[in-house]
């Protein structure tokens, strides 16, 4: 089921920047994209952004581009880097991308996999490997699975499926929790997230795809039926980030665009392996995304309320690759328009975050007016943005 009626258009939208995006700069943005992934981002990340001394992948870089050897590494960021050398080769973008993705896969296991001898992946390690939090995070391990099932895609190799249902049954035996879905981690504190849910939903597609095995499906569809049970008000057409340990919501509602358009394309990526109709849902959450938007720019802000207000203007990177790959998905369903939307919304995320004087970097927030709040480049955003424009490029091509 498409959306029921059109949304406004990008040359109707008075948000749009500077009332429309050229069409000459939206014909080849996913070209362009492509190759500044190719000749830039994957370079940087796997030189600069390697830490050749200790191992692993660096956390951040400095605004001129040198690495910032003394950050802490946080364990999801070496997960994300591993996916995205791993979805890189996959692509035939990058073929070395395999072995650097190897090398981090190798890293990830002998530094953050119970160092301390219990089960499960640490949180946090120094910049020696050495570990500077041990709490056990659920969206860490959602991350770490999906790097997992993408390295595993690649060969099919069996050790790295051993590591996969190692972490399943780390999952089912000690974060399950009672009232459904995971706690948040070791030790369980509150309160719950949709977050890690949507990226265990994210590494179950994954999972699926990689192997094929229908337990994946059956999990995938565990995070499907939270999803309408207790994440989503299907009467204000809201997903809400934060949650009492028996999924009762918490006052007042906080709702990021940037996730409500990240469960579009998760939608979509699940009616594709299992043939569930998610049509409405999708057309829902896009539309309320879409109400939370910068007027000067038309970009996504970060947070809003469920009334749509805007509580929070800032901008971060990551919510502009996720409009784009809600249109994408409605883009591959059919959906009229979707594509030119989904091509202006790439062109947004380059012309605002990736022209970065550092090849291969960009700007992760800006304030309302325009101003860059972070003076790092954090390696996290890596993985959103590789994903937007490999999604891009199958399907708008």
């Amino acid at each position: 089921m498409g959306i029921r009626r059109p949304l406004a258009r990008l040359e109707e939208d008075p948000m749009a920047d500077e009332g429309i995006i050229a069409a000459n700069e939206a014909t080849d943005v996913v070209g362009r994209l492509k190759r500044r992934m190719i000749e830039e981002a994957l370079p940087l990340w796997s030189t600069v952004g390697w830490d050749r001394a200790t191992g692993g992948f660096i956390d951040r870089l400095h605004r001129d581009g040198t690495a910032d050897v003394a950050a802490p590494r946080r364990v999801f960021v070496q997960a994300r880097q591993i996916y995205c050398y791993a979805k890189a080769a996959q692509m035939g973008w990058y073929p070395e991308g395999r072995v650097i993705a190897l090398k981090g896969l190798e890293h990830l296991l002998a530094r953050a996999k119970a160092p301390d001898g219990r089960p499960g992946y640490v949180h946090r390690l120094t910049p020696e490997g050495a570990v500077l939090d041990a709490r056990r995070d659920a969206y860490d391990h959602a991350f770490i699975l999906f790097a997992l099932a993408t390295v595993y895609a690649l060969d099919q190799d069996a050790q790295v499926r051993a590591e996969m249902d190692a972490l399943l049954a780390f999952l089912d035996g000690h974060l399950r929790s009672p009232h459904g879905g995971v706690h948040e981690g070791l030790p369980v504190s509150l309160p719950r997230r949709q977050n890690p849910h949507m990226h265990l939903f994210e590494a179950m597609i994954a999972c699926f795809d990689a192997t094929h095995d229908l337990s994946f499906q059956n999990r995938a569809g565990e995070f499907f039926a939270l999803f309408l049970a207790n994440l989503y008000d299907k009467r204000k057409c809201v997903l809400g980030e934060y949650f009492e340990e028996d999924w009762s919501k918490i006052e007042p509602i906080s709702v990021e665009p940037g996730h409500q358009a990240e469960w579009v394309w998760l939608l979509k990526g699940f009616e594709r392996i299992t043939g569930c109709p998610t049509g409405q849902r999708r057309a829902e959450l896009l539309a309320t995304s879409l109400r939370y938007r910068d007027e000067a720019t038309g970009c996504l802000i970060d947070v809003g309320d469920d009334a749509g207000n805007i509580r929070r203007s800032t901008r971060r990177l990551w919510p502009q690759t996720e409009i784009a790959k809600a249109w994408i998905a409605q883009a591959e369903s059919g959906e009229a328009g979707a594509a030119d939307e989904a091509r202006a919304a790439l062109v947004r995320l380059e012309r605002h975050y990736l022209s970065h004087p550092v090849k291969g970097g960009w700007y992760d927030q800006f304030d309302r007016d325009g101003k860059s709040l972070i003076d790092t480049i954090p390696a996290s955003s890596f993985y959103h943005v590789l994903c937007a424009v490999t999604e891009a490029e199958q399907v708008l091509g």
